[in-house]
């Protein structure tokens, strides 16, 4: 099973083409290595360039393995939180080569990317940086096979998400130095975590597609994340 994914959500994003060497099985945890997916291309495109980069980049890509987009198997695509010019590149580039071609589509969660770079088992929060003093924040809660059990998004402030730290037993990372230094003067401690590539949403992708979690081209939207007043003065917490 060959894969595209593509990831537009930041100030900087990748493309990857990946092929499945298993794809009868879901992956049976988050430590998937190339027993589950090859990576045969992960290509960085500039933010601000995405709309410009993004089908040359998976053209010259396709060019250097002797593939065409005809022999892609489906789409995998991060669905936010992030920027939502950035978003709305990814997302529309994808919805046009299915629609076309009709082939799947797996929406990813940047959180929830992010959550699972950690490795870690149960309950896990990132934050990421919203801008304006506000951060997104996952909270996930993984089983010990790395099935999710539990999730909730939101969108909070720093001040507050730091505030909140005192009642929750939830292991806390970010990839965003300025909410780890913030962290600690507050004596908060928050791990770092790598931010997610294209091959990252890859792996997950496959996970959903091989589950049937599909999203159709015409229902296919970001997800920017916006808040209620309650979220902005409390961390989510998971529900039961």
């Amino acid at each position: 099973m060959l894969l595209l994914a593509i990831d537009t959500s930041g100030k900087s994003g990748s493309l990857a083409l990946t092929r499945a060497n298993n794809p009868t099985q879901a992956p049976g945890g988050l430590e998937w290595g190339t027993q589950d997916v090859e990576i045969l291309e992960l290509v960085p495109l500039a933010g601000r360039m995405y709309s410009a980069q993004i089908i040359p980049e998976l053209q010259n890509a396709l060019s250097r393995q002797n593939l065409n987009k005809s022999d892609i198997d489906a789409y995998v695509v991060a669905s936010g939180p992030g920027s939502f010019t950035g978003l709305r590149v990814g997302l529309s580039t994808v919805k046009a080569l299915s629609e076309v071609l009709h082939k799947p589509i797996a929406a990813v969660s940047v959180l929830e990317a992010a959550a699972r770079m950690t490795n870690a088992d149960g309950e896990v929060t990132v934050a990421l940086d919203a801008g304006r003093k506000q951060v997104f924040v996952g909270a996930f809660d993984f089983d010990k096979d790395r099935k999710v059990r539990r999730s909730q998004e939101s969108l909070v402030s720093l001040e507050s998400f730091l505030g909140s730290q005192g009642r929750t037993n939830s292991q806390l990372f970010s990839p965003d130095q300025h909410i780890r230094e913030a962290a600690a003067v507050q004596g908060v401690t928050v791990a770092e975590v790598a931010v997610p590539q294209a091959d990252t949403f890859a792996r997950i992708g496959l996970w959903k597609l091989l589950a049937g979690e599909i999203t159709p081209a015409e229902t296919l939207e970001a997800n920017y994340i916006r808040a209620s007043d309650a979220e902005l003065f409390s961390l989510p917490k998971l529900m039961p």
